[in-house]
């Protein structure tokens, strides 16, 4: 008969804990909320120990009314509650909440083992001990269920369209920073600046490409570039852009080549003015979704920015030697295929953005990645107060861009800068200016 109770014990051994006192249990417990520890490494490990407790009188007939549930029925014995206290003494044990189990005939107490020994060995001991029925670690079970994800921090209609967020970690990014304070210098077409979804994002511009390019009606390609990069964000219209709060200084070096065509060009006289005229502006940042052959001119004006700190970011292309292949600038090219060496991808095809006259359309192609990534930098530069070169923002975009795992790399070099400098040293630039910043999130 004892062994036909250990088994069946060992069996239910889980109504230990669902049949157990809540009042008594909830009392000895730690309370979750208040932050105590459960675990063995803050707190002495916790057993639960069954000891035999026969009822006093014999169940009534199957329907009958059960005494377990009127509070005076199924008690504690003399015998049981002995068994407790004398086993609590032999193995250093301190009761922490107890209840008698009818289903089971066992009396069931919760004890913490004391004086640092491991819950294995006192185990292993009670196991051979003929007044315990049962003995068990007290174990914690998790449900299996999950909530349901949070709604996006947008109530922009169309944000459900644009895929290449997630890929690249914009949504989690944007607690962060959304590109506050920055400013950028996007060379490309003429933009709609009159677009709901560009409402105050543009700062300037400035055309270089002469009255007979149709620079007014050439708005196709800039328009769509400014739309990845700094679509308003919350405003219950259309699009979210990576850089939401960025601004954009459009200069206008390219023109649409057939109306209702993403094709545009460029040449050497148009993007020297336009790139000299950035430089000029101080915008630490310039987008160059084009790309064509080498060019000195133009490399020399490139070459000058990334010597004061300028950043650019061009589209790729293969067999081009303008801008992608001038040293220190940052290339782009679509994820979705091969990626060349020492460029970065970000999702190139059918990413949704916008058109003018207040549309919105799918784009592909290279100058696509590069909008993403300079949206990508715009984040990482309104995250800091520190200046941030072409290379530190290159050592932050390890392949596969991830803006938000890029801001957490930043704030850990930060974190480490700041405190790995000397007592009584100077302060490192910035950190003060970092200890005092407020987030540029949502």
């Amino acid at each position: 008969m004892r062994a036909g109770a250990r088994l069946a014990a060992v069996s239910l051994a889980a109504a230990c804990l669902t049949v157990a006192s809540a009042a008594a249990l909830s009392a000895a417990l730690p309370d979750p909320a208040s932050g105590a520890a459960t675990t063995a490494a803050s707190s002495p490990p916790r057993i639960v120990v069954g000891f035999a407790n026969e009822p006093r009188s014999a169940p009534g007939p199957a329907g009958a009314t059960g005494r377990r549930y009127s509070g005076d029925g199924y008690r504690v014995s003399q015998s049981a509650a002995q068994q407790a206290r004398q086993v609590a003494a032999a193995y250093a044990l301190r009761e922490v909440a107890s209840w008698p189990i009818r289903e089971l005939a066992m009396h069931c107490v919760i004890f913490e083992i004391t004086g640092g020994r491991p819950a294995s060995e006192v185990l292993t001991a009670l196991a051979r001990d003929p007044r315990v029925v049962l003995a068990e670690p007290l174990h914690e079970f998790h449900t299996l269920s999950s909530a349901p994800e949070a709604a996006p921090a947008y109530n922009d209609p169309l944000y459900d369209l644009q895929s290449n967020l997630s890929a690249l970690g914009v949504p989690d990014a944007h607690r962060r920073a959304q590109g506050s304070g920055v400013r950028i210098a996007l060379i490309d077409t003429a933009v709609d600046e009159r677009h709901p979804d560009l409402q105050g994002r543009i700062s300037g511009k400035r055309s270089f490409t002469g009255g007979n390019r149709g620079a007014e009606g050439s708005l196709r390609h800039g328009t769509a570039m400014a739309g990845i990069i700094a679509a308003v964000a919350n405003n219950h219209i259309g699009i979210v852009g990576i850089a939401p709060r960025a601004r954009l200084e459009v200069f206008t070096a390219c023109w649409q080549l057939e109306p209702g065509s993403d094709a545009a060009a460029c040449n050497t006289f148009t993007l020297a003015q336009a790139l000299a005229a950035a430089l000029e502006s101080g915008a630490p940042l310039v987008n160059l979704s084009v790309a064509g052959p080498a060019d000195p001119l133009l490399t020399a004006l490139v070459q000058s920015g990334l010597k004061r700190g300028v950043v650019f970011v061009g589209a790729h292309e293969a067999g081009s030697g303008f801008p992608t292949q001038i040293p220190g600038v940052i290339g782009a090219a679509g994820s979705e295929g091969a990626i060349p060496p020492g460029t970065l991808a970000a999702p190139a095809r059918h990413v949704l953005t916008l058109r003018p006259g207040a549309q919105y359309d799918f784009e592909s192609g290279s100058s696509v990645a590069a909008a993403e990534i300079t949206g990508v930098v715009a984040l990482l530069m309104s995250a800091t107060p520190l200046h941030l070169g072409a290379q530190a923002v290159a050592n932050l975009l390890k392949p596969p861009v991830n803006a938000a795992a890029a801001l957490a790399r930043l704030d850990l070099e930060q974190q480490h800068a700041c405190a790995g400098r000397s007592s009584g040293a100077p302060d490192a630039p910035g950190c003060a200016a970092l200890a005092g910043r407020a987030l540029d999130g949502l």
